[in-house]
């Protein structure tokens, strides 16, 4: 994909906006993203960006299991998300997958109690380097997300983020970033499932096929 300028991203300016590269993750760029985890300790404990999927973190967790585990999904082509690059570096990723590839969510019982069908994708976690944080890296890693589900056939996407300032979020780095980030690119509000938490949905268009997916 081509360099992506994002602007409106969390806790940035145009000014301060950056070119990205964005690519999708699988075997090939399965290095670059470990070196991104690896960097920032695992983040979050350890968690590898598992904790959404079926298998979950559990109790007797570690992040080698972890990351054993995602690098399998990877491989197998059952673990999605959109990296963003700047120059040869990985400095970001926004998590996205089908349903029942991502089943776990935060708020859940809350959740199920407003729910009337399930989407036909979930976009659950974010993560930026701490250089790249207010820089556009979450909002560009996003907009490749949604280009990724419209090439694979579009639908329902759900989402959900914190409603809180984007600079709050920029600080410290919210999981799901934050309500107006998603608005901006045309999600709505849904329902609250918790003090912060809304569900936001879209309907993304599938992408017409490019002359060699024909």
């Amino acid at each position: 994909m081509s360099p992506r300028r994002s602007p409106a991203s969390v806790g940035a300016s145009p000014a301060r906006a950056v070119d990205y590269q964005i690519k999708t993750l699988d075997a090939s760029t399965w290095g670059d993203f470990a070196a991104l985890v690896e960097r920032h300790n695992g983040v979050w404990g350890g968690c590898w960006c598992m904790g959404f999927h079926p298998e979950g973190l559990g109790d007797r967790t570690s992040a080698a299991r972890n990351r054993a585990l995602k690098e399998r999904l990877v491989r197998e082509g059952r673990a999605h998300a959109a990296l963003a690059y700047q120059g040869d570096a990985c400095v970001a990723w926004c998590q996205f997958g089908p349903t029942d590839e991502l089943p776990r969510i935060k708020s859940e019982r809350a959740y199920q109690q407003g729910l009337t069908r399930l989407p036909d994708w979930r976009i659950t976690c974010f993560f930026v380097s701490r250089r790249h944080r207010g820089k556009g890296a979450a909002a560009a890693a996003l907009d490749g997300a949604l280009s990724e589900i419209a090439r694979l056939g579009g639908g329902v996407v759900e989402s959900y983020p914190a409603d809180m300032p984007d600079e709050k979020l920029a600080s410290g780095f919210g999981h799901n970033a934050s309500v107006a980030m998603f608005e901006r690119r045309g999600f709505e509000r849904a329902r609250p499932i918790s003090k912060t938490r809304w569900v936001v949905s879209k309907n993304v268009t599938a992408a017409p096929p490019t002359p060699d997916r024909a």
